[in-house]
C-alpha cells in the first residue's frame, strides 16, 4: 500500500488546540502537526515526565512551537473537573479539541477511580466530562471537536444490561462499547449544538490499524508483554501491507479537525482496503453509530454517570 503521509494543514495561528493522549503515538503526532501549523497546543497528560519529554521533542523539531502541559487523568472525573476549572480560569477560548486518548483490552477487568469499567470510564466518560467542563471555552472558540473512535466500532453495541461489564467481562466487546458510546456522543453533540446554537462542530475520526502502543506492553494496565496482535500489525506495517503506520494513522483526525471541507456529524478514516490504512477521507458511519435513539440514550446516561450537564446554554 502506498505510504500516504502528506496532508497540508491550514494556518492555525491564533488558535488554541487541546489534544488528549498527546504524550506518545498518534496523539503526539497530532499535537506536533497542529503546533507546526501555528496553533497553541495544550497537552493534558497523566504522566508529567512523559509529557515533558513529548513537549521537548516537538520543540526540538519546531523551536517556535507554542506548547504547554496540563495534568489530566481521564480515568478520574475529579481530575477532569480540575483541568476544566483551571482552563476556564485562564479564560482562553479553545478552537480545536481532539478526544484522542484511550486504553484497550486490559487483560483483566479494571475500574476507574470512580468505579467504572476502565475502557468505558477512560475512553468515553472522561471525554464526555471534559467536553462538559470546557463547554464555555469551546463555544467561545466556535470549536471543532473531533472524537477518535475505532474500527472496533463497526460492530457491537452498548451493553445496557451490564454497561460496566460486572457479570461477564469481555475486554474486546467492552472496548467496542466504549468507542461506540464515544461516537454516538460526538454525533449527538453536533446535533444539539446545531439545534441550540452553541457554535460547536463535532465529528468523528478513526485511525484504522497501526502499530501504536494500544496493544503493546502496558505494565500500568497489567500487561507485561506485547500482545500477539501487535507483533503481526508491526510486521504488516513495515511491509506496507493493508495496515497503516503511526504517521498515516494521524491523518484522519488531523483532516477531521482542521480541513475546511470536513463537516460536523461525519466520520473520517483511512480510505484504503477495509479502511485499515491509506490516506484520509470521509466514509459512511459505522452501523452502530446510526441510531438516533441510541445516541440520545447514550447522551442522557453519560450525563448521569459522569455527573455533568449540557442542558444550560453555554455563555461565551
Amino acid at each position: 500500500m502506498p505510504r500516504t503521509n502528506h496532508l497540508p494543514l491550514p494556518d492555525l495561528s491564533g488558535r488554541r488546540a487541546l489534544v488528549t493522549g498527546a504524550s506518545d503515538g498518534i496523539g503526539f503526532g497530532i499535537a506536533r502537526r497542529l503546533a507546526a501549523a501555528g496553533a497553541e497546543v495544550v497537552l493534558p497528560v497523566r504522566n508529567r515526565a512523559k509529557g515533558a519529554a513529548a513537549l521537548a521533542r516537538i520543540r526540538g523539531q519546531h523551536p517556535a512551537a507554542r506548547l504547554s502541559l496540563r495534568e489530566l487523568d481521564l480515568s478520574s472525573l475529579r481530575s477532569v473537573a480540575a483541568l476544566g476549572e483551571q482552563l476556564r480560569g485562564e479564560g482562553f477560548p479553545i478552537h480545536l479539541l481532539v478526544n484522542n486518548a484511550g486504553v484497550m483490552r486490559p487483560p483483566q477487568r479494571q475500574v476507574t477511580a470512580d468505579g467504572f469499567e476502565l475502557q468505558l470510564g477512560t475512553n468515553h466518560l472522561g471525554h464526555v466530562a471534559l467536553v462538559a467542563h470546557l463547554l464555555p471555552l469551546l463555544t467561545a472558540g466556535r470549536a471543532r471537536i473531533t472524537s477518535q473512535v475505532s474500527v472496533a466500532a463497526r460492530s457491537g453495541e452498548v451493553n445496557w444490561s451490564d454497561v460496566n461489564w460486572e457479570s461477564s467481562y469481555d475486554g474486546m466487546r467492552a472496548y467496542s462499547q466504549s468507542k461506540i458510546a464515544l461516537g454516538l456522543f460526538g454525533l449527538e453533540l453536533d446535533r444539539r449544538s446545531r439545534a441550540g446554537g452553541w457554535g460547536i462542530t463535532s465529528n468523528l475520526s478513526h485511525p484504522g490499524v497501526a502499530p501504536t502502543s494500544l496493544l503493546g506492553a502496558r505494565p500500568e494496565m497489567g500487561r507485561e508483554r506485547d500482545t500477539p496482535q501487535i507483533a503481526v500489525i508491526r510486521r504488516l506495517s513495515r511491509a506496507g501491507i493493508l495496515v497503516g503506520t503511526v504517521d498515516s494513522a494521524q491523518l484522519p483526525a488531523l483532516f477531521a479537525a482542521t480541513s475546511p471541507t470536513a463537516r460536523g456529524g461525519r466520520l473520517y478514516g483511512p480510505k484504503g482496503p477495509g479502511n485499515l490504512g491509506g490516506g484520509p477521507g470521509e466514509h459512511a458511519l459505522f452501523r452502530p453509530l446510526r441510531d438516533l435513539g441510541e445516541a440520545e440514550r447514550v447522551w442522557r446516561v453519560s450525563e448521569d454517570l459522569a455527573g455533568v450537564s449540557f442542558t444550560a446554554p453555554a455563555v461565551a
